[in-house]
């Protein structure tokens, strides 16, 4: 059990520099953990504002089901009650991806759903925004628990994935693994949706622009 609690805690380090190295996340925070038999690794808190997510394996803290620290340096972030009470309402879950993706914080802020116009993110089906409520509360926890509760055959195949209003992306995932991969999919989904739209936008002022040449092109003949 130890040295999977190790290899689970060294991947979780991992990820999360890659989160803030791709823009999926910020130095606002965010956090990772990963089911590991009956114990769970999270990241500590102030990964994101003191280490910019480039942290070591022993800043992700080893904790149990009521969130007693058995093993790890620094003190669990005060969104640990997001992941357990997610861990404890999806026993399938594995691992969950909780991150701040510049693209995705567009769809929080504006309280719109991202839909999926990818076929890379069909599975996900759409990615709606909960209501808000503080980072620390049990009322964010039932939320985000709300918001996943009925995509558990997403969970079983890959993952399932929720916004906070003016918060961020939380991604519940069959394994670590799983949810990483779901939350950059997501997130450039949400890219893609914004783009797609200027390219709409670029196509009318195209369209008017061709009808004034053609007017212009009448007059002098």
């Amino acid at each position: 059990m130890e040295k999977s609690i190790d290899k689970v805690r060294e991947k979780i380090a991992g990820f999360g520099a890659m989160l803030y190295d791709r823009f999926l996340t910020d130095a606002a925070g965010g956090n990772i953990s990963a089911r590991v038999g009956d114990v769970f690794c999270i990241t500590s808190r102030f990964c994101g504002q003191k280490y910019q997510w480039h942290i070591r394996p022993e800043q992700v803290l080893v904790v149990d089901a009521q969130g007693k620290i058995l093993d790890g340096d620094g003190d669990i972030s005060r969104e640990s009650k997001v992941h357990l009470a997610l861990y404890q309402a999806f026993p399938m879950a594995n691992g969950i991806v909780h991150c701040h993706p510049r693209n995705v914080l567009a769809f929080c802020a504006a309280g719109k759903s991202i839909q999926p116009v990818l076929e890379a993110t069909w599975k996900f089906g759409e990615i709606k925004v909960v209501p808000y409520a503080p980072a620390h509360s049990a009322d964010l926890a039932n939320y985000i628990v709300d918001g996943i509760r009925g995509q558990e055959a997403r969970i079983i195949k890959h993952a399932a994935a929720v916004m906070g209003r003016w918060h961020g992306l939380f991604v519940v995932g069959k394994d670590l693994d799983a949810a990483y991969d779901a939350a950059e999919r997501i997130d450039t989904n949400a890219r893609i949706i914004m783009l797609s739209r200027t390219i709409e936008s670029n196509l009318e002022l195209a369209d008017e622009w061709k009808a004034a040449l053609g007017q212009d092109l009448a007059a002098g003949e």
